[in-house]
Protein backbone atom coordinates (compact mmCIF):
# COMPACT_ATOMS: atom_id res chain seq x y z
CA UNK A 1 0.00 0.00 0.00
CA UNK A 2 2.95 2.36 0.12
CA UNK A 3 2.72 3.52 -3.13
CA UNK A 4 -1.24 3.55 -3.93
CA UNK A 5 -2.24 5.93 -0.74
CA UNK A 6 -1.75 9.10 -2.71
CA UNK A 7 -4.38 7.75 -5.81
CA UNK A 8 -6.58 5.86 -2.90
CA UNK A 9 -6.94 9.22 -1.59
CA UNK A 10 -7.30 11.13 -4.53
CA UNK A 11 -9.79 8.36 -5.77
CA UNK A 12 -12.20 8.66 -2.57
CA UNK A 13 -12.21 12.56 -3.75
CA UNK A 14 -10.29 12.62 0.33
CA UNK A 15 -7.37 15.21 -0.92
CA UNK A 16 -7.89 18.97 -2.44
CA UNK A 17 -8.21 19.43 -6.17
CA UNK A 18 -4.81 19.30 -8.06
CA UNK A 19 -5.52 21.86 -11.08
CA UNK A 20 -1.90 23.06 -12.20
CA UNK A 21 1.94 22.55 -11.42
CA UNK A 22 2.74 20.45 -8.06
CA UNK A 23 6.59 20.88 -6.68
CA UNK A 24 7.80 16.97 -5.17
CA UNK A 25 10.18 16.66 -2.89
CA UNK A 26 11.69 13.36 -1.20
CA UNK A 27 11.83 9.48 -1.86
CA UNK A 28 10.12 10.27 -5.70
CA UNK A 29 9.33 7.54 -7.01
CA UNK A 30 7.25 6.66 -10.47
CA UNK A 31 5.09 4.67 -8.62
CA UNK A 32 4.06 6.92 -6.06
CA UNK A 33 3.01 9.58 -8.78
CA UNK A 34 1.13 7.36 -11.03
CA UNK A 35 -2.35 8.85 -10.70
CA UNK A 36 -1.18 12.51 -11.35
CA UNK A 37 -0.69 14.66 -14.70
CA UNK A 38 3.65 14.19 -15.05
CA UNK A 39 3.53 17.50 -17.44
CA UNK A 40 2.41 19.06 -14.22
CA UNK A 41 5.02 17.79 -12.21
CA UNK A 42 8.37 19.73 -11.24
CA UNK A 43 10.38 17.55 -9.32
CA UNK A 44 13.13 18.53 -6.85
CA UNK A 45 16.00 15.77 -6.39
CA UNK A 46 19.36 15.63 -5.32
CA UNK A 47 19.65 11.80 -6.35
CA UNK A 48 21.54 11.50 -10.53
CA UNK A 49 19.97 8.00 -10.89
CA UNK A 50 15.95 9.63 -9.98
CA UNK A 51 17.04 12.11 -12.04
CA UNK A 52 17.97 10.31 -14.76
CA UNK A 53 14.53 7.90 -14.47
CA UNK A 54 12.28 10.82 -13.63
CA UNK A 55 13.48 12.45 -17.22
CA UNK A 56 13.32 9.34 -18.71
CA UNK A 57 9.35 9.60 -17.70
CA UNK A 58 8.99 12.93 -19.15
CA UNK A 59 9.33 14.43 -15.69
CA UNK A 60 11.03 17.98 -15.02
CA UNK A 61 13.76 17.15 -12.50
CA UNK A 62 15.22 20.41 -10.78
CA UNK A 63 17.69 20.78 -7.96
CA UNK A 64 16.44 23.92 -6.52
CA UNK A 65 12.98 25.07 -7.85
CA UNK A 66 12.88 27.98 -9.89
CA UNK A 67 9.36 28.90 -9.70
CA UNK A 68 6.47 28.99 -7.44
CA UNK A 69 3.86 26.54 -8.23
CA UNK A 70 0.15 25.85 -6.79
CA UNK A 71 1.06 22.62 -4.62
CA UNK A 72 3.58 20.74 -3.18
CA UNK A 73 3.71 17.18 -1.91
CA UNK A 74 6.79 15.41 0.40
CA UNK A 75 7.44 11.57 0.24
CA UNK A 76 9.08 11.76 3.51
CA UNK A 77 12.55 10.31 4.01
CA UNK A 78 14.23 8.28 6.95
CA UNK A 79 16.07 10.97 8.23
CA UNK A 80 14.11 13.16 9.97
CA UNK A 81 15.91 16.18 9.85
CA UNK A 82 15.89 16.35 6.09
CA UNK A 83 12.26 15.25 5.87
CA UNK A 84 11.93 19.20 7.90
CA UNK A 85 13.91 20.76 5.21
CA UNK A 86 11.89 19.10 2.85
CA UNK A 87 8.68 20.03 4.15
CA UNK A 88 9.97 23.36 4.77
CA UNK A 89 10.65 23.74 0.83
CA UNK A 90 7.65 22.39 0.01
CA UNK A 91 5.78 25.42 1.94
CA UNK A 92 8.03 27.75 0.18
CA UNK A 93 7.37 26.40 -3.48
CA UNK A 94 3.67 26.83 -3.04
CA UNK A 95 3.29 29.97 -0.69
CA UNK A 96 -0.74 29.81 -1.46
CA UNK A 97 -1.70 26.53 -2.15
CA UNK A 98 -1.76 23.14 -0.49
CA UNK A 99 1.31 20.61 0.48
CA UNK A 100 0.54 17.00 0.88
CA UNK A 101 3.29 14.87 2.99
CA UNK A 102 3.07 11.21 2.42
CA UNK A 103 5.24 8.52 4.16
CA UNK A 104 5.30 5.01 6.12
CA UNK A 105 5.30 4.50 9.93
CA UNK A 106 9.02 3.35 9.29
CA UNK A 107 9.72 6.49 7.83
CA UNK A 108 8.74 8.44 10.84
CA UNK A 109 5.38 9.98 9.69
CA UNK A 110 3.07 9.83 12.66
CA UNK A 111 5.72 11.84 14.44
CA UNK A 112 6.15 13.93 11.75
CA UNK A 113 1.91 14.35 11.45
CA UNK A 114 1.82 14.64 14.96
CA UNK A 115 3.62 17.92 14.73
CA UNK A 116 2.10 19.44 11.76
CA UNK A 117 -1.24 18.39 13.33
CA UNK A 118 0.00 19.79 16.78
CA UNK A 119 1.13 23.08 15.25
CA UNK A 120 -0.66 23.35 11.46
CA UNK A 121 -4.07 24.79 12.25
CA UNK A 122 -7.06 22.87 9.69
CA UNK A 123 -4.50 19.81 8.68
CA UNK A 124 -6.01 16.80 7.97
CA UNK A 125 -5.05 13.19 6.92
CA UNK A 126 -5.13 9.28 5.95
CA UNK A 127 -4.01 6.32 7.19
CA UNK A 128 -3.69 3.30 5.05
CA UNK A 129 -1.02 0.98 4.41
CA UNK A 130 0.82 1.34 7.41
CA UNK A 131 1.12 5.32 6.65
CA UNK A 132 -0.09 8.24 6.41
CA UNK A 133 -0.91 11.03 3.80
CA UNK A 134 -1.33 14.70 5.66
CA UNK A 135 -2.10 17.89 4.24
CA UNK A 136 -2.50 21.19 5.06
CA UNK A 137 -2.62 25.18 3.51
CA UNK A 138 1.36 26.80 3.26
CA UNK A 139 0.11 29.88 3.83
CA UNK A 140 -0.79 27.90 7.61
CA UNK A 141 2.35 26.38 8.17
CA UNK A 142 5.09 29.19 8.02
CA UNK A 143 5.98 28.27 11.43
CA UNK A 144 7.63 24.64 10.04
CA UNK A 145 10.23 26.65 7.69
CA UNK A 146 13.68 25.29 9.13
CA UNK A 147 17.24 25.92 7.89
CA UNK A 148 18.83 24.25 5.04
CA UNK A 149 22.10 25.10 5.31
CA UNK A 150 25.50 22.92 5.46
CA UNK A 151 26.85 22.62 9.16
CA UNK A 152 29.55 21.44 10.64
CA UNK A 153 29.76 17.91 12.18
CA UNK A 154 31.57 16.60 15.07
CA UNK A 155 34.08 16.22 13.45
CA UNK A 156 34.67 19.19 11.96
CA UNK A 157 33.18 18.81 8.52
CA UNK A 158 30.68 20.36 6.93
CA UNK A 159 27.10 18.29 6.10
CA UNK A 160 24.22 18.87 5.22
CA UNK A 161 20.54 16.87 6.61
CA UNK A 162 19.91 13.31 4.96
CA UNK A 163 23.21 13.00 3.55
CA UNK A 164 24.91 9.56 4.97
CA UNK A 165 26.78 9.77 8.15
CA UNK A 166 25.91 13.07 8.59
CA UNK A 167 26.53 13.53 12.69
CA UNK A 168 30.04 12.91 12.01
CA UNK A 169 32.80 10.42 10.46
CA UNK A 170 31.38 6.55 9.68
CA UNK A 171 33.43 4.40 11.64
CA UNK A 172 33.77 1.58 8.63
CA UNK A 173 35.26 4.84 6.53
CA UNK A 174 37.61 5.29 9.47
CA UNK A 175 38.53 1.59 9.60
CA UNK A 176 39.32 1.57 5.92
CA UNK A 177 41.71 4.41 6.37
CA UNK A 178 43.50 3.05 9.58
CA UNK A 179 44.17 -0.11 7.47
CA UNK A 180 45.30 1.33 4.21
CA UNK A 181 48.68 1.54 2.34
CA UNK A 182 49.61 5.36 1.68
CA UNK A 183 51.87 4.57 -1.38
CA UNK A 184 48.98 5.25 -3.72
CA UNK A 185 49.79 6.84 -7.09
CA UNK A 186 48.30 7.93 -10.49
CA UNK A 187 44.40 8.30 -11.12
CA UNK A 188 42.44 6.78 -8.24
CA UNK A 189 38.58 7.29 -7.69
CA UNK A 190 36.14 7.50 -4.50
CA UNK A 191 33.53 5.67 -5.99
CA UNK A 192 30.36 6.88 -3.41
CA UNK A 193 32.34 9.32 -1.72
CA UNK A 194 29.62 10.77 0.31
CA UNK A 195 30.78 14.26 2.19
CA UNK A 196 33.88 13.37 0.77
CA UNK A 197 35.99 11.99 4.16
CA UNK A 198 37.64 8.53 2.53
CA UNK A 199 38.86 11.13 -0.31
CA UNK A 200 40.41 13.84 1.81
CA UNK A 201 42.33 10.94 3.85
CA UNK A 202 43.88 9.34 1.08
CA UNK A 203 44.98 12.61 -0.08
CA UNK A 204 46.36 13.62 2.73
CA UNK A 205 48.44 10.33 2.85
CA UNK A 206 49.56 9.48 -0.58
CA UNK A 207 51.46 12.38 -2.09
CA UNK A 208 52.13 10.36 -5.60
CA UNK A 209 48.51 10.66 -6.05
CA UNK A 210 47.37 12.92 -9.50
CA UNK A 211 44.13 13.06 -9.34
CA UNK A 212 41.27 11.79 -6.97
CA UNK A 213 37.70 11.12 -8.46
CA UNK A 214 34.55 11.85 -6.32
CA UNK A 215 31.98 10.18 -7.81
CA UNK A 216 28.85 10.37 -5.71
CA UNK A 217 24.33 10.53 -6.74
CA UNK A 218 23.68 12.73 -3.80
CA UNK A 219 24.11 16.47 -5.35
CA UNK A 220 24.14 18.05 -1.90
CA UNK A 221 26.42 15.43 -0.65
CA UNK A 222 28.94 16.29 -3.26
CA UNK A 223 28.20 20.30 -2.10
CA UNK A 224 29.74 19.24 0.96
CA UNK A 225 32.77 17.69 -0.58
CA UNK A 226 33.35 20.50 -2.52
CA UNK A 227 34.17 21.85 1.02
CA UNK A 228 35.71 19.51 2.75
CA UNK A 229 38.17 18.41 0.15
CA UNK A 230 39.67 21.38 -0.72
CA UNK A 231 43.10 19.52 -2.41
CA UNK A 232 43.50 20.54 -6.26
CA UNK A 233 43.92 17.25 -7.11
CA UNK A 234 39.68 16.56 -6.32
CA UNK A 235 37.46 16.46 -9.15
CA UNK A 236 33.41 15.81 -8.50
CA UNK A 237 31.18 14.02 -10.09
CA UNK A 238 27.58 13.99 -9.62
CA UNK A 239 26.65 10.43 -11.31
CA UNK A 240 25.04 7.86 -10.95
CA UNK A 241 27.92 5.70 -9.24
CA UNK A 242 27.41 2.35 -11.12
CA UNK A 243 27.48 4.17 -14.71
CA UNK A 244 29.88 6.17 -14.06
CA UNK A 245 33.16 5.65 -16.54
CA UNK A 246 36.39 7.34 -16.54
CA UNK A 247 38.41 9.04 -19.17
CA UNK A 248 41.20 6.33 -18.90
CA UNK A 249 41.47 3.24 -16.40
CA UNK A 250 42.34 3.94 -13.02
CA UNK A 251 45.26 3.01 -11.48
CA UNK A 252 43.17 2.56 -7.78
CA UNK A 253 39.93 2.81 -6.09
CA UNK A 254 38.35 3.41 -2.61
CA UNK A 255 35.19 2.71 -1.29
CA UNK A 256 32.78 2.31 1.48
CA UNK A 257 29.83 1.39 -0.92
CA UNK A 258 26.09 1.34 0.68
CA UNK A 259 24.43 -1.65 1.34
CA UNK A 260 20.80 -1.10 1.71
CA UNK A 261 18.32 1.54 -0.15
CA UNK A 262 15.69 1.12 2.63
CA UNK A 263 15.85 -0.66 6.17
CA UNK A 264 16.90 -4.07 5.02
CA UNK A 265 20.43 -5.16 3.89
CA UNK A 266 20.77 -5.79 -0.21
CA UNK A 267 24.20 -7.15 -0.22
CA UNK A 268 23.53 -6.99 -4.75
CA UNK A 269 24.25 -3.28 -4.32
CA UNK A 270 27.62 -3.46 -2.90
CA UNK A 271 28.39 -6.24 -5.12
CA UNK A 272 27.56 -3.78 -7.66
CA UNK A 273 29.85 -1.45 -6.62
CA UNK A 274 32.48 -3.74 -6.78
CA UNK A 275 31.83 -5.01 -10.52
CA UNK A 276 31.89 -1.28 -11.37
CA UNK A 277 35.30 -0.98 -9.88
CA UNK A 278 36.91 -4.02 -11.79
CA UNK A 279 35.04 -2.31 -15.37
CA UNK A 280 37.13 1.39 -14.21
CA UNK A 281 40.57 -0.18 -13.10
CA UNK A 282 43.37 -0.88 -15.50
CA UNK A 283 45.34 -4.20 -15.26
CA UNK A 284 47.15 -4.51 -12.08
CA UNK A 285 44.84 -1.39 -10.84
CA UNK A 286 43.83 -1.92 -6.90
CA UNK A 287 40.71 -1.65 -5.11
CA UNK A 288 40.73 -0.86 -1.10
CA UNK A 289 36.95 -1.56 -0.26
CA UNK A 290 35.67 -2.00 3.70
CA UNK A 291 32.05 -3.67 4.39
CA UNK A 292 30.29 -4.89 7.42
CA UNK A 293 31.86 -8.54 8.68
CA UNK A 294 28.23 -10.06 7.68
CA UNK A 295 27.84 -8.97 4.21
CA UNK A 296 29.07 -12.10 1.53
CA UNK A 297 30.94 -9.68 -0.89
CA UNK A 298 33.96 -12.27 -1.11
CA UNK A 299 32.93 -14.34 -3.76
CA UNK A 300 31.93 -11.00 -5.93
CA UNK A 301 35.64 -10.10 -5.04
CA UNK A 302 37.47 -13.07 -6.35
CA UNK A 303 35.72 -13.20 -9.05
CA UNK A 304 35.89 -9.81 -10.61
CA UNK A 305 39.89 -9.62 -9.15
CA UNK A 306 43.09 -12.04 -9.45
CA UNK A 307 44.60 -11.67 -6.00
CA UNK A 308 41.66 -10.69 -2.80
CA UNK A 309 43.88 -10.06 0.21
CA UNK A 310 41.76 -9.79 3.60
CA UNK A 311 43.79 -6.51 5.40
CA UNK A 312 41.67 -6.70 8.87
CA UNK A 313 39.23 -7.69 10.23
CA UNK A 314 36.57 -7.25 13.52
CA UNK A 315 33.57 -8.28 14.34
CA UNK A 316 32.26 -5.31 12.73
CA UNK A 317 34.00 -4.48 9.85
CA UNK A 318 36.47 -6.25 7.06
CA UNK A 319 38.83 -4.38 4.86
CA UNK A 320 40.17 -6.04 1.36
CA UNK A 321 42.56 -5.35 -1.49
CA UNK A 322 42.04 -6.46 -4.56
CA UNK A 323 44.17 -6.18 -7.64
CA UNK A 324 42.66 -6.08 -11.22
CA UNK A 325 43.38 -9.05 -13.65
CA UNK A 326 44.00 -8.27 -17.24
CA UNK A 327 40.74 -9.95 -18.48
Amino acid sequence: MKHARLELARSAEILPEFNGKIAVFGQIELDRLRSLDFTNLRAVSDSAVTTEVLSSAGITVQRRLDENVLDAIVFVPRAKAQAWQLISAAIQSAPQGWVIVDGQKTDGIESIAKEITRTVEGASSYSKGHGKTIWFRASDAQTLRVSTEQEPNKDGFLTAAGVFSADGVDPASAFLIENMVSDLSGEVADIGAGWGYLSEQVLVQNSKIKAMHLIEDNAAALDCARQNVADPRASFHWANALTWRPKTLLDAVVMNPPFHTGRSAEPALGISFIQTAARVLRPGGVLYIVANAHLPYEPALELAFVDVTLVARTTRFKVFCAKRGRK
